[in-house]
């Protein structure tokens, strides 16, 4: 190999290591806040308030003396009676009796010695540690929330309100990327217009109608409106659908398909990665949705989804982190698991359904 070779094949070698370094040190700092909320969600109470606890789920080293439970301390064995004061191993004594200057401690490994005195504040020595996660933590908001109800709510919300998205969007879209009207591109524009409207402007007539209609305490002002589309989606499929060649449609029109069967046979299975897309959205959305069900379904607590539900837990039991953070945890598995399903499908989905122009 000349050297020529052999620099360039170093500089390539150096760049991936560093890339890959890079990217390595990148996922860490991303992933870390999410790794602490797992070890949070498995501690015990007494670790989070025990000052130098780790930041893993763990217990204090604990012995059983004379009928007690005691706590084992790293002890220096130059401050304890009978040891040479030049030694500096540390060792793992429990503490008999605690003192403010001076504590008697045992030797675990060797009862036999008997009680010692060691002239140091047991508040300055440190405590051994032990893996220990508490999964009763889960055990615990699952119950106390009813998690199972829950869950089902929030699927259900997030099922009907998928439905009518995908049905009205889907439509609309349509009509905006394959039909010509009369002032399509005005409506397609004030529709656009309707992102910038602050969400704030239309709660309270919004809510006043629902109240006049009946509406509140159930599932309709959150899932009829659903129905009628929104603007984000219909402008993401709109995009799609104007990229997918017109031939097609043509072909199918030929063949003697109407405006409704080149949706369904045409339009909509070349569709199968921007469809997945929305729904993956909205889902991820509605899962996280807490401010509608918060005020169309305040009177009725049976309804409840899981955004609501988690925010009344975390006010009652905000000073336990780790009840918290479970709660939290066991909401975020099923967006996580969604998401990955369908990334899978939607990489499928480009790679099947493309079509060169």
């Amino acid at each position: 190999m000349s050297k020529k070779s052999y620099a360039v094949l170093l500089r390539n070698g150096a760049n991936v290591t560093f890339v890959t370094g890079l990217t390595i040190a990148l996922l860490f700092i991303f992933l870390a806040p999410f790794a602490f909320m797992v070890f949070t969600s498995l501690k015990t109470q007494g670790q989070i308030s025990e000052l130098g606890a780790p930041i893993w789920p763990a217990r204090p080293a604990t012995f059983d003396y004379n009928g007690k439970t005691v706590d084992i301390y790293k002890v220096p064995l130059s401050t304890c009676d009978g040891f040479d004061p030049n030694d500096t191993t540390i060792k793992q004594l429990a503490a008999a009796k605690k003192g403010r200057q001076t504590s008697v401690f045992v030797d675990p490994t060797d009862l036999a010695r008997g009680e010692f005195n060691c002239k140091v504040s047991w508040r300055a020595l440190d405590r051994p540690w032990a893996w220990a996660p508490a999964w009763d933590n889960y055990i615990t908001v699952w119950t106390t929330i009813d998690f199972p109800n829950l869950l089902w709510n929030t699927t259900f919300y997030a099922i009907m309100t998928e439905i009518g998205t995908l049905l009205s969007c889907t439509l609309v879209a349509y009509g905006f990327a394959r039909f010509r009207f009369p002032g399509r591109d005005f409506l397609f524009v004030l529709l656009i217009a309707t992102i910038f409207l602050p969400g704030a402007v239309t709660i309270i007539p919004t809510y006043s109608f629902f109240q006049k209609i009946g509406w509140l305490g159930t599932w309709l002002p959150l899932i009829v409106p659903t129905f009628f589309a929104n603007a984000y989606d219909v402008f993401l499929l709109r995009q799609y659908f104007m990229t997918l060649p017109r031939e097609l449609d043509e072909a199918a029109v030929i063949d003697g398909a109407g405006p409704f069967d080149v949706l369904w046979r045409v339009i909509i299975p070349q569709s199968y990665p921007v469809l997945m897309a929305v729904t993956v959205f909205h889902i991820v959305y509605a899962w996280n949705d807490y401010f509608g069900p918060l005020i169309y379904l305040s009177t009725s607590r049976s309804k409840w989804p899981i955004s609501v539900a988690l925010a009344n837990f975390n006010g009652i039991y905000g000073q336990q982190p780790q009840l918290i953070q479970a709660g939290s945890l066991m909401t975020l598995i099923a967006p996580l698991l969604l998401f990955m399903v369908a990334q899978r499908f939607f990489v499928q989905g480009i790679v099947i359904t493309g079509v060169e122009k």
